[in-house]
């Protein structure tokens, strides 16, 4: 198996399976998190060829596109895996992963088995936190006809996956119930020090959208 070859393959696939996104979950937002993992592998260690083309796929069937289905992103990524000839091992450990990426609620525990699998959702999360992460969720949020904000609906922090899932909520809350929560739960020294100021940044913006929320900026 040339590893050149088969990640520049699994480029072209996410690439192509992508195009058109406009939630967040695009081709770009799998280029952050996969130039991220590579960041903090470097620092971290890990297997970089796992790390990356984990990276890569970890979005290319995101359950919140498949009807919560959390088995159809590490089904999908074995497949292509496979017809590139990866090794049996290879594929079961980027699937493995995969599977453990996704946040599933403020009270569900974080599954990371292995170095590899902290890095990559690491990785992701710094991307869902900061300038860049405020963007997504406000696309995100525009996808699912979501409020903006409603003071009269409170954030909601969530036991289980299925509750999280199925919640109806603002995109304001969206902060509260995942991306303020977000900091406190990577995993590695390096991803903490990134975190900490993409972190005060949502805080500081939050502080001016209720401040503009009342026009209070007024004078």
């Amino acid at each position: 198996m040339n590893r050149e070859k088969i990640k520049s393959r699994t480029i072209e696939f996410v690439k192509e399976t992508l195009e058109g996104d406009g939630s967040g979950h695009d081709w770009w937002h799998v280029y952050r998190v996969w130039k991220m993992a590579l960041h903090l592998q470097k620092s971290e260690g890990g297997d970089l060829l796992s790390i990356e083309l984990a990276a890569l796929l970890h979005d290319i069937a995101d359950h919140k596109f498949h009807n919560g289905d959390l088995s159809k992103g590490p089904a999908v990524a074995s497949a292509f895996l496979s017809e590139q000839g990866a090794g049996e091992e290879l594929i079961k450990r980027v699937a493995g992963i995969i599977s453990e990426v996704s946040y599933k609620g403020a009270h569900v525990a974080d599954e990371a088995s292995s170095l590899d699998a902290e890095i990559v959702q690491d990785a992701d999360r710094l991307d869902a936190i900061g300038a860049i992460g405020i963007a997504r969720t406000f696309a995100y949020g525009a996808t699912r006809n979501q409020l903006l904000y409603d003071p009269a609906i409170p954030p909601v922090l969530h036991h289980d996956f299925e509750s999280y899932r199925k919640s109806e909520t603002t995109t304001i809350n969206h902060f509260y119930e995942k991306l303020l929560l977000l900091k406190d739960r990577m995993h590695t020294e390096s991803a903490k020090r990134i975190a900490e100021e993409r972190h005060r940044f949502m805080e500081r913006f939050l502080e001016r959208f209720y401040q503009e929320w009342e026009a209070g900026d007024q004078t």
